[in-house]
């Protein structure tokens, strides 16, 4: 039985502006537009209260990477909340999900990483960053490392350590942020640059910005430097290949704990079980989030490497962090049956070989788009820039808010993709078919003639 009241489409609006406020919103704008209702989903497609049909080109937000309409996960959190829905993991207490996950967490992340501390969120994760990054080096009898690096523009979350990691300027604006202690260094991001320099020299010049910080500093103060692999809500920047090995040989030569957030590009977004598999890096940490239960239930957590775990253990006492819902038991025991879906359908195998491939190859055709300035993706991770001269790549100006133009029109021809900027980034769900891929292609070429007209 259904446990909400059936209401039209205008009558959830109404109420939606009422008495709810939305993450990252302009509430004024929003009650000016009005919210889009979104009430049911189905593989790649979410359908709203009018019945539209539209393609998700960003499993909701970078996290349903099995598709919708999953009766294994719906089952597996069933069936857990028959049985166990809740019990907390402190006064050292334990069951059965989040034991089994840690296990299976272990057989799927690199072989250096064998525990894991559950959160939430993402955001929670990489506020339990800050937290064991610092009581690491305290235990280590070195509590001057104290100062984490994190770059430009870089997305960690919204609570207040995690967005004062983060690198955003609009976000840093509210609150007071960063917290002392952390600081920003270069973003790998040539397209953004004078184009001075070829992206492998460029990747070197934006890893050596962190060995710079690090002298700056001074090695002693030093704590960790946290990336993601490619930076999401940032617009989707894939760092040149010279950029990740390089950052590896500074934070070994000098001794920094490295942290790679997989929030969005673990379990299996380019086509690896996680960033640091497709970079070949080596982190003390990989916080988590998101893809690991696809979004059905909220998850987060953190992976922590041998060293790290083990200086926890033998030196530590008690370590004074955790959270109501650490290790829920429904939420791990979807987390369990959405890792099998993702080994049983070898959905990440599908996304380096077949469907990531086959989707590269239609998005690289929309760099020929009079609009498009480069066209670039990695397993099903990608981006276009909107430029306003394809030959000097120069961009609009930020007040006519071009991307914003181009993704009002995707959502209303039936796609959804997301505008950072003036550039427009997508991530679509491991199951989208070879025809679902096709029409996401069209649709985009379409939105970008739309959008070159409107601005004619």
């Amino acid at each position: 039985m259904a446990a909400l009241e059936k209401r039209s489409g205008l009558e959830w609006q109404e109420l939606d502006k009422e008495h709810y406020l939305h993450p990252f919103t302009d509430y004024k704008e929003l009650h000016e537009k009005k919210s889009r209702i979104i009430t049911r989903a189905d593989g790649v497609y979410i359908y709203d209260a009018d019945g539209r049909k539209i393609l998700d080109g960003m499993s909701g937000l970078w996290c349903v990477n099995a598709g919708y309409g999953r009766d294994e996960l719906v089952d597996a959190a069933a069936d857990q909340m028959r049985e166990l829905p809740y019990y907390n993991s402190f006064f050292q207490c334990a069951h059965p999900p989040s034991i089994e996950l840690a296990r299976i967490l272990q057989e799927v992340t690199p072989p250096h990483m064998n525990r894991v501390f559950f959160t939430g969120s993402g955001s929670e994760s990489n506020d339990t960053i800050v937290r064991m990054v610092r009581r690491y080096w305290d235990l280590m009898d070195q509590p001057e490392r104290h100062t984490i690096i994190s770059r430009v523009n870089a997305y960690h979350g919204s609570t207040v350590a995690a967005a004062s990691l983060g690198g955003m300027k609009s976000m840093h604006k509210q609150g007071g942020l960063p917290i002392p202690g952390i600081v920003h260094v270069d973003q790998p991001y040539w397209f953004d640059s004078d184009k001075s320099v070829s992206p492998d020299e460029f990747g070197l010049l934006a890893a050596r910005s962190l060995e710079d910080k690090i002298n700056e500093l001074g090695a002693n103060k030093v704590a960790a430097f946290i990336a993601e692999p490619i930076q999401g809500a940032g617009g989707v920047i894939m760092p040149p290949d010279t950029y990740w090995p390089e950052v590896q040989r500074i934070c070994d030569e000098y001794g920094v704990l490295l942290i790679s957030d997989e929030v969005i590009t673990g379990f299996g977004r380019l086509g690896e079980w996680f960033g640091a598999d497709y970079f070949g890096t080596h982190p003390d940490f990989m916080p988590f989030a998101k893809g690991v239960t696809s979004g059905y239930l909220p998850l987060g957590g953190v992976m922590i490497s041998d060293r790290v775990a083990e200086t926890l253990i033998d030196k530590g006492g008690e370590f004074h962090h955790g959270y109501t819902y650490s290790g829920h038991p429904a939420s791990c025991a979807v987390a369990i049956a959405n890792i099998k879906i993702l080994q049983d359908e070898k959905l990440i195998e599908r996304v380096k070989s077949d469907i990531g491939p086959y989707l590269q190859a239609g998005w690289k055709k929309l760099a020929e788009h009079p609009l498009v300035g480069e066209a670039r993706m990695v397993g099903l991770m990608g981006a276009l820039e909107i430029v306003a001269d394809k030959n000097s790549l120069e961009r609009f100006e930020e007040k006519q808010g071009v991307g914003t133009i181009c993704r009002d029109f995707l959502v209303d021809n039936g796609l959804v993709m997301r505008a950072v900027g003036d550039t427009i980034v997508t991530a679509p769900p491991f199951v989208l078919s070879h025809e679902e891929a096709d029409e996401l292609v069209a649709i985009a070429w379409k939105c970008l003639d739309l959008t070159q007209a409107a601005l004619q």
